[in-house]
């Protein structure tokens, strides 16, 4: 208890010094918990018991291929189907282009028997479904745009020339979209383009998660020869695919990281050398005193560690209390559904400052224990 009462008095004897050191750690690592978080979001994005559930076809040669309608049909006579929508990607602008939000035009035959984890009133489904121009929306955009239920929508459209004007019937929470999207009815698109029968993608609801890959086999071999080939994966695969399209965000995120932990070494290392440089004699008083090297070094690399974990734990733990009050989905337009700062993070982070003082007191620590104590008390380098 002495020894640490005698570190962190060492710490606080300047202030300013350390208060600027711990405040660069504490940025350094709240963005390091920032950065870690963003790809522990990408890489696992939310699921709930029914996504578990659900594949999601598509074209084999790319999602901006659209598949016939009347593939639904034959996906719903395949053994280990409970049921299937075709989800068309509207991609309309609602007032200004900046207000961008996902939007789909869905089959609405089986939509809340596929879509089991959205929680609405039964009265507001009736109503969404008996409207054929009905819109059903998500609570946290219902939120990011002050829309209630009656409220008409007007979207242009940027991808198709129909401009569909939709009235909202249905505010729902919960989803694997954690409420962020926009859903209208494919009848009412398909008539808009003069029934064109295409889709985006169909969403398939399982009968046993277990039949996924059979399920997904069946379903391609099906279309493998057809003018329009398939290709069907899991929920979480289909989302983990889209995001992979943004390219190598895992190498992108660790180069940063690390070139920010590289950083915040030179600077506690800078703090310690100074530091040290600063107290020689005091160090050689305390050899003269029978204190051994061994002693001399754990102090030194205590003091540092004490400053790097305390730099660490601010910026970490002030991360995860920062986005813990912000809802990401409605700040990204549902690109990120939700951020939270694991404990998993936490720790890493903490790790990351254990190392960090280790490291910047290592070789100076090193070098002032091994000084002989006349050359301390003479302060000669």
């Amino acid at each position: 208890m002495k020894f640490l009462q005698f570190m962190f008095r060492n710490v606080m004897r300047n202030r300013r010094r350390t208060f600027l050191t711990i405040t660069s750690i504490a940025v350094s690592l709240f963005l390091v918990a920032l950065l870690r978080t963003v790809l522990t979001e990408l890489e696992s994005p939310p699921s709930t018991p029914e996504s578990a559930l659900r594949l999601v076809t598509r074209h084999r040669v790319s999602l901006a291929n659209t598949l016939p309608v009347a593939y639904r049909g034959r996906i719903a006579q395949v053994e280990g189907v409970d049921a299937v929508i075709g989800l068309m990607w509207f991609g309309g602008v609602y007032k200004d282009p900046k207000n961008f939000f996902p939007q789909f035009a869905a089959d609405t035959d089986g939509f809340f028997t596929l879509n089991l984890d959205m929680r609405l009133p039964e009265a507001e489904k009736q109503a969404y479904l008996a409207d054929r121009t009905g819109a059903l929306v998500g609570d946290n955009l219902a939120e990011r745009f002050g829309w209630n239920l009656g409220e008409k929508i007007h979207l242009t459209g940027a991808l198709f020339e129909f401009d569909p004007e939709l009235t909202i019937r249905g505010i729902y929470s919960g989803g694997s979209d954690d409420g962020s999207s926009l859903y209208f009815h494919w009848d009412y698109f398909n008539e808009g383009m003069g029934n064109a029968g295409f889709t985006g993608t169909f969403s398939i609801r399982l009968r046993a998660p277990e039949e996924a890959a059979a399920v997904s086999q069946r379903i391609d071999d099906q279309f493998r020869n057809s003018t329009a080939p398939t290709k069907t994966e899991t929920e979480k695969a289909f989302v983990l695919g889209f995001i992979s399209m943004l390219g190598n965000v895992r190498l992108l995120i660790s180069a940063i990281a690390s070139v920010v932990i590289f950083t915040i070494v030179l600077v506690a290392a800078n703090t310690m050398a100074m530091s040290i440089r600063e107290r020689v004699r005091e160090i050689g008083i305390l050899k003269a005193l029978g204190f051994r090297r061994s002693h001399i070094l754990v102090f030194l690399v205590g003091e540092s560690t004490l400053l790097a974990l305390g730099g660490a734990l601010i910026g970490s733990v002030g991360a995860r209390l920062l986005f813990s009050r912000i809802k990401m989905s409605q700040l990204t337009a549902g690109f990120v559904q939700r951020f939270h700062v694991t404990t998993g993070t936490l720790a890493w982070c903490a790790a990351i400052g254990l190392f960090v003082g280790v490291v910047a007191a290592g070789i100076p620590a090193w070098r002032a224990a091994r000084r002989r104590v006349v050359e301390a008390l003479r302060g000669v380098d």
